[in-house]
């Protein structure tokens, strides 16, 4: 959206190909962003109805790039829209679709703590706010009945027929901006992750502890939404860990656990967080000093050592470790668990670099062509990289980061290549 922005404001036609029914990537599920804990949507909300209503911006929502070909100032872009079954240029988002209809479907917005309806918005403040119909989770496509929400639809938007749509354009240069993806849960079998309730991963925690989640912002676990009066938070999940999982620091788990230790705090006043470290790692403006904040005005626990061992016993998730510094057995009867899984590339961006012939690293992030100099350069002319799909940043870095890749492609277009 920042690079979008920056060249769309230059007077320059930009295209925003996005996935997802809406735009606002991983920022649109945070509830607050550290070190200020600043609301997230208050920040993110303006940016996104920005792009929404910048006249040099064509906003593709639900939809994925299908092939580039040509060249530098003549790329060739095919791009696929997904039938959403919603007439967008009828529907106006009035939700009464959504609030009638019957079917349910896990929601990966909400890192499947609640479910959605079979049609829905990513949230109430998506941009464009027009729901998306999914025909696996809908009862009409499964079985030839219901069609609830044609019947509510006051302006008659839902079309069963609808079929996805191809736009074709020619574009002068191309930003990859494909973001990050979470090591999955399932792949942390150490951890207890997809094999013990109560154990979940930090983006599923966010949402919990979001005004606009499941439970409101109310701090409760899963499995029987009791509030947990013990909370563990495991770092590194995944992360460092070469001959298991990714080699790799995820940056950003050490400054995102304090923040929902703290914010865990603040909801359940007389509630215990405890984090498991390798070691902290906040080299930010302001960030050490947000730590210290946890550990000395919130009183979170901080132990430095590898958990061993999850599992479940008596309603408890049993947590066993070691604290290093102290050379003691840890052994803690908690309620919840809070998993910092490694942040990894999304599968989609070594499809889109093999159609551009950029270069990726062997774990899948794409490679700029000088690190150091050239950080949003890729090795193709016309051709640059935003954000997290070079490897982990946080929201400031990735936002400059953007702002680079705009600034080379108003570089680029000036020289008149």
């Amino acid at each position: 959206m920042q690079a979008a922005l920056d060249i769309a404001n230059a007077g320059h036609e930009v295209i925003l190909v996005e996935r997802l029914p809406s735009i606002g990537g991983r920022m649109a599920q945070l509830s607050v962003t550290f070190p200020t804990l600043d609301c997230a949507q208050c920040i993110l909300t303006p940016r996104t109805v920005e792009v929404g209503h910048h006249e040099n911006i064509q906003l593709v929502t639900y939809s994925e790039v299908e092939s580039i070909s040509g060249g530098a100032g003549h790329f060739r872009v095919r791009i696929r829209r997904h039938a959403a079954y919603v007439d967008w240029d009828k529907c106006t988002g009035c939700g009464l679709c959504q609030e009638k209809c019957p079917g349910k479907a896990p929601s990966e917005f909400q890192r499947y703590t609640a479910p959605r309806k079979a049609i829905y918005t990513l949230s109430p403040q998506a941009v464009p706010n027009k729901p998306v119909l999914d025909r696996e989770a809908c009862i009409y496509f499964q079985k030839g009945k219901c069609g609830a929400c044609a019947k509510v639809c006051p302006v008659g938007a839902i079309d069963y027929e609808q079929q996805d749509t191809f736009i074709e354009v020619e574009v002068g240069a191309v930003i990859l901006a494909t973001g990050y993806e979470l090591y999955a849960l399932e792949n942390l079998s150490e951890y207890g992750g997809g094999k013990v309730d109560d154990v979940i991963d930090a983006l599923a925690f966010e949402r919990i502890l979001s005004a606009s989640g499941p439970t409101a912002g109310k701090v409760l676990r899963p499995s029987d939404s009791s509030e947990p009066r013990e909370v563990v938070f495991i770092q590194c999940a995944g992360s460092r860990e070469p001959e298991r999982h990714q080699p790799h620091c995820s940056k950003v788990c050490c400054m995102y656990s304090a923040k929902q230790a703290i914010l865990y705090r603040h909801r359940v006043h007389h509630g215990q967080a405890y984090v498991f470290y390798i070691d902290i790692r906040s080299p930010g403006k302001r960030y050490d000093e947000f730590i210290q904040r946890a550990m000395e005005e919130e009183d979170v626990v901080y132990l430095r050592g590898k958990v061993s061992r999850v599992f479940r016993d008596n309603g408890k998730v049993m947590v066993w470790g070691a604290d290093t510094l102290s050379g003691e057995q840890v052994r803690i009867a908690a309620d919840l668990v809070v998993v910092a899984p490694a942040l990894v590339p999304r599968p989609e961006t070594r499809r889109l670099a093999e159609m551009l012939g950029v270069e990726i690293d062997e774990k899948g992030w794409l490679s700029p062509a000088d690190g150091d100099l050239q950080p949003v350069n890729t090795g193709q002319a016309g051709v640059f990289i935003a954000g997290t799909d070079v490897g982990p940043m946080d929201i400031p870095e990735t936002v400059g980061h953007a702002s680079a890749a705009a600034a080379k492609v108003l570089e680029f277009f000036a020289a008149g290549k």
